[in-house]
């Protein structure tokens, strides 16, 4: 749903899904999609980039 109005999802909400296979493919292309939200995912685990934030201040 994030995904369709580009609104910004908590991590939390990214980590609740991170379990399932199928939905970190969503998650992966979701991110890549929205590289503004400020998350990434790094050796497979997700982290916030708050140096993209700072970046954009």
């Amino acid at each position: 749903m994030a995904g369709i109005f580009g609104e910004k999802p908590a991590k939390g909400f990214f980590a609740e899904c991170w379990d399932d296979p199928a939905l970190q493919i969503v998650i992966k292309k979701l991110l890549a999609k929205y590289p503004q939200w400020g998350v990434v995912i790094v050796s497979g685990v997700l982290v916030e980039n708050n140096s993209l934030r700072q970046a954009q201040r």
